[in-house]
């Protein structure tokens, strides 16, 4: 057995046993003793996040096969075994998670008095099962492990948790309906043999109907995408950091990982019913932020667009928008994220989120200012950030197959900047406000820390080489990602080779 824990351990086990430990290590310690709580929480999600180097430097990007490949077996009576293992597709977004929990726990580091130990305990159980989501390699529990995510991630307010919960959730019923029917088929859920079974047209419309209702919903796509911009102002700073940054990928990655490859015929078919609400939502959520009043809920509309740009590239069925459409999920966890923390600063010292108080923070705030300035660009996918070689990538392959979707996706990109320069001059431009706001400080001490790791360009080097760039410098906006974009087709080109090439695409 110890020789077993052994050989598992050396793969990626740590990835999750870090987490688990660190999660159940405080329930322990008493509610008072907050302090070994809160520093035992940080290391456990340190420690995570340094992990991913050891197996980046024994991943192979020239094989397309699932690498690090751990089974154990869960329901043998029905064939049922727990797959995990990581390829060109999933990386990013496991060393993506590891990144952002402990800026999570950093930002919830003074709440934690009075429910540290949950606070704690609930963000480590959350990046077990988010990294456990993105490792998963069977259509079942993949089901089961992003509906555990919500649990976790239930906001402070009822109607923001039933809207969450009911839209989540009630999506992926019908994902559940479809599970049965690939077993029944398959005689498994193993996903490796599931990609070499041949469906008929009529039942592989069916199921990719049914996986579409579960991940449209947490891309989130037009009309199913309600939740999201109630759920960021109502969740805490860590929350829309989390949401924003992780789990918005969640549908996204199911697409690519199953809808995509099991059912190719029928994604050559609803290629038109993907493409409608896609450059719909990439048109409609920029247009009605002129009409918000919460910042957050502004930034929060943000998110909804780019994936929905990244549903547009991967159903190019091109290698440049399929493999276009990475980058963005990628670098855009870091760049909302980021807004939500200078709205986060805004709010602790105000206590008030309405952008009609805020203006002429440039003068009292230089260096949140600047922060969100770079923040700003980055999330318009200036040329030269991280996000505009996928981003054009994306227009590239779209325009291959439909000129007037991609035309749209354009407009829709030019309002999203528009957007995006319309809140930097409305919240830090223009006159200073003193009958509304009276103190303004800088970041300093913690929230300085929460920044470095975006700031930091040359001390972070030595990790943005060994993570692929995912974690490089936002105050340069990304530039070595931007500039040198080279980690990413290194790294997934023979992944989504084998995706186009599996799918008949041409």
């Amino acid at each position: 057995m110890l020789e077993h824990f052994c050989e598992c351990y050396s793969d990626l086990s740590g990835l999750i046993l870090c987490p688990v430990l660190g999660s159940i290590t405080p329930l322990f310690i008493p509610n008072s003793r907050i302090r070994p709580i809160r520093w035992i929480g940080l290391c456990a999600s340190l420690i995570t996040f340094l992990y991913p180097p050891v197996p980046r430097i024994q991943f192979d990007p020239s094989t397309a096969k699932s690498q690090f490949v751990e089974s154990l077996r869960w329901l043998p009576y029905e064939n049922i075994n727990l797959y995990m293992g990581i390829d060109g597709l999933s990386l990013f977004f496991v060393i993506l998670t590891t990144f952002l929990i402990p800026i999570c726990i950093s930002v919830g580091w003074s709440g934690m008095r009075s429910y540290g130990k949950e606070y704690i305990t609930a963000s480590l159980i959350r990046e077990f099962l988010m990294i456990a989501v993105f490792r998963m390699l069977d259509p079942l529990l993949f089901y089961v492990l992003p509906e555990s995510v919500l649990i976790p991630m239930l906001q402070r307010k009822i109607k923001a948790a039933y809207q969450f919960f009911l839209y989540t959730s009630l999506g992926s019923v019908f994902m559940l309906l479809a599970i049965p029917l690939i077993l029944l088929q398959t005689g498994t859920t193993d996903l490796q043999i599931s990609l070499t079974t041949e469906y008929s047209e009529r039942r592989q419309i069916f199921l990719w109907i049914a996986s579409f209702a579960s991940f449209a919903v947490k891309v989130p796509m037009v009309p199913v995408h309600i939740w999201s911009p109630e759920a960021h102002v109502e969740a805490p700073t860590a929350g829309s950091v989390i949401l924003a940054g992780i789990l918005s990928k969640l549908g996204t990655h199911g697409f690519l990982r199953f809808s995509i490859p099991m059912f190719p015929e029928a994604t050559l078919r609803s290629t038109p019913f993907i493409y409608t609400p896609s450059a719909i939502a990439i048109i409609y959520t920029p247009s009605t932020t002129s009409r918000q009043i919460d910042l957050k809920k502004i930034i929060a509309h943000s998110p909804v667009a780019h994936m929905n740009l990244v549903t547009i590239g991967m159903s190019s069925r091109a290698a440049a928008g399929i493999g276009g459409s990475i980058p963005p999920m990628s670098s855009h966890g870091p760049v909302p994220p980021a807004l939500f923390l200078c709205v986060g600063v805004l709010y602790d010292r105000h206590k008030t989120r309405l952008a009609r108080y805020y203006g002429g923070s440039v003068s009292t705030m230089p260096n949140l200012s600047t922060i969100s300035f770079s923040s700003t660009l980055a999330n318009m996918s200036s040329p030269g950030t991280s996000s505009f070689i996928g981003e054009f990538l994306i227009l590239v392959g779209a325009f291959q197959r439909n000129s007037l979707v991609a035309t749209l996706a354009a407009l829709g990109m030019i309002l999203g900047a528009a957007y995006s320069l319309w809140l930097y001059n409305r919240a830090v431009s223009g006159n200073f406000k003193p009958d509304f706001l009276h103190k303004f400080s800088d970041p300093i001490g913690r929230e300085v820390s929460i920044f470095i790791p975006f700031l930091v360009g040359g001390a972070t080097d030595f990790l943005v080489a060994k993570c692929y760039g995912l974690n490089a410098e936002l105050l340069t906006l990304l530039v070595r990602m931007g500039v040198h974009p080279k980690v990413f087709p290194d790294c997934m080109h023979t992944s989504v080779s084998n995706l186009v090439q599996h799918g008949n695409f041409h």
